[in-house]
């Protein structure tokens, strides 16, 4: 059974004579603030800067909306319209979008450009349908959070563009790592481009991580996130001189601060000076998230539970 990580992460880097990574002498010099590297098989830190502080998440929100989404279990070929509350609920994106207000797309689509393209419509329009509506859904991904272990993480919307969504990088390694249980997310967060039926024509849109592009990289699960208050943010699974590990980026300043980052940490890897720091290692069997989602399939009702939780 695969093994869920760092369930006491957040305690166990606050103190409890940790040594964080980033100050060992062969440590790579990282720019951005916040900073966990973790070895997603074994648990162990391989690097940590300020991975318990809390910050603005910006768009890394959009890995937790696609969880409640799956989690729910909705028809993914259900069409969705855009609707003036999606407008109005993302009109701070300084993005131009092609997703415009009439306009239907089915959930499977609005969860790829969400997931790929980072669309803030899409995501919008994914938390409004969810049953019982937009309180519902952020209410779900609150108690999703709880249930993975994030007690540093709340959120408020589904798409990251209010800073009150917020998270360690801590918090969002253990997201990382559920997330990656989704074939859905694993494959939406990594295509390289889409095409999507948008009206009468094909729009095609683009991942907003230029390393899924990069055929070097192997990358199971990716999200960008940008807004003012947050800075550049990046969150990754992926394989690295034959280690699967995740990589979270938080509060980057500069467009291409958080791919120096991330290009500086495989070399790190490579170069096989990461070595386990600290004694952060928890191998529980499953989280409670992941149980009450094999026990909820085997039964054959996989998100009505979480639904009517939502609904309460």
């Amino acid at each position: 059974m695969k093994t869920i990580i760092l369930a006491a992460l957040v305690a166990a880097v606050a103190g409890a004579g940790f040594v964080p990574a980033a100050h060992a002498a062969d440590a790579p010099k990282l720019k951005s603030s916040a900073v966990l590297i973790v070895d997603a098989e074994t648990g162990e830190v391989l690097y940590d800067k300020n991975a318990a502080a809390v910050v603005p998440i910006a768009s890394i929100t959009k890995l937790m909306t696609a969880v409640v989404v799956l989690d729910a279990g909705l028809p993914l070929d259900e069409p969705i319209e855009i609707s003036r509350e999606d407008l109005i609920n993302t009109r701070t994106a300084r993005t131009v979008t092609p997703l415009n207000r009439g306009m239907t797309v089915t959930r499977d689509d609005l969860l790829r450009l969400a997931l790929m393209a980072s669309e803030n419509r899409a995501a919008a329009a994914l938390g409004r349908a969810y049953p019982g509506g937009l309180e519902a859904f952020v209410q779900a991904m609150n108690e999703t959070a709880a249930e993975l272990g994030m007690s540093d993480t709340r959120f408020v919307e589904p798409t990251g563009l209010s800073s009150e969504n917020v998270s360690s990088a801590a918090d969002l390694a253990k997201l990382v790592i559920a997330a990656k249980d989704y074939p859905l997310i694993r494959e939406y967060s990594t295509a390289p481009s889409a095409e999507v039926r948008l009206g009468k024509r094909n729009v095609r849109f683009v991942n907003t991580n230029g390393l899924v592009r990069n055929t070097s990289w192997e990358i199971a699960v990716s999200k960008t996130g940008f807004i003012r208050q947050a800075g550049r943010c990046l969150v990754m699974q992926a394989n690295m001189s034959a280690r699967s590990v995740v990589i979270v980026l938080l509060d980057s300043v500069g467009k291409y601060t958080r791919v120096g980052d991330a290009i500086r940490i495989r070399k790190w890897l490579e170069l096989g000076d990461a070595a386990p720091v600290g004694a952060i290692r928890v191998d529980a069997p499953a989280s409670r998230h992941a149980a009450r989602r094999q026990a909820a399939a085997a039964e054959g009702h996989i998100g009505v539970q979480l639904q009517a939780s939502a609904l309460r």
